[in-house]
């Protein structure tokens, strides 16, 4: 019985790894790179929080959904032996940079960046180290150089790294403005609010841009509602070229 049950649960794992392949093949970011990063492991006050992992997953996940191609994702978490099936690299910049400008060598159609950490007004953190904007902004033009890309930044205060993120092709959505908070990174929590409201938008969006509409308005809706000032206010800006250009799933 127990054989039959392992041999019914390989038959259905390897479907479904066939069938996010043919979807893949068949999508406008088959030929995409992506990768998801969760940057920190513990909430403001130090207590262990699986928050910014749980992001990690559940977005890579739809990103597959949307049609990336498995080998074209790399995901990134503070603790990868807590998590050893999902076959993660560390966190940390240059691990970051090496497997992003390898990755964008084999996909080269287009880039997207997502990071769920903490914030702060000087940049975003990722394990031990604050990445200031400037830094971010040499990782992405090195790796995706003029490809049409997507920078999503879930973090405190992370509306500073979008000036020198700025580009023609570029589409950037961050989780607060320069000088704001973002909520939602307690022990508790099973997401921060933006990474839960971008999770949430992208059955009903039809794009990038529309994704971040969708987002930005939920997080509008859920600090309202929980009467939590100052607002975090997310903060968007598209490139001409990247308005032109990003592929839209449905």
């Amino acid at each position: 019985m127990v054989e039959r049950a392992a041999r019914v649960l390989a038959l259905l794992f390897a479907g479904l790894w066939i069938a996010s392949m043919a979807s893949a093949a068949e999508s406008p970011f088959a030929n995409w790179a992506a990768i998801v990063v969760a940057g920190d492991h513990e909430d403001s006050e130090g207590n262990s929080t699986e928050g910014f992992d749980n992001a990690r997953r559940d977005i890579a996940r739809d990103l597959l959904k949307l049609g990336f191609a498995p080998d074209n994702i790399a995901q990134f978490s503070m603790h990868p032996r807590l998590y050893r099936r999902e076959k993660l690299s560390r966190s940390a910049p240059s691990t970051i940079l090496r497997v992003l400008v390898k990755l964008t060598q084999k996909a080269n159609a287009g880039c997207l960046v997502y990071f769920s950490s903490h914030g702060e007004p000087d940049g975003i953190i990722v394990g031990d180290y604050v990445v200031p904007p400037r830094v971010l902004a040499e990782v992405v033009d090195h790796a995706c150089g003029a490809r049409p890309t997507v920078v999503i930044l879930s973090a405190c205060f992370s509306g500073a790294m979008l000036p020198p993120l700025k580009g023609p092709n570029r589409m950037i959505l961050t989780a607060a403005r320069r000088d704001r908070t973002s909520f939602g990174c307690g022990q508790s929590d099973r997401y921060p609010y933006f990474d839960q409201c971008v999770l949430e938008s992208w059955g009903a969006s039809q794009s990038f841009p529309d994704l971040a509409a969708r987002a930005r308005a939920c997080v509008v809706a859920r600090e309202k509602a929980e009467q939590l000032t100052p607002h975090s206010e997310p903060q968007f800006w598209i490139g001409s070229k990247a308005l032109a250009s990003l592929p839209r799933w449905h």
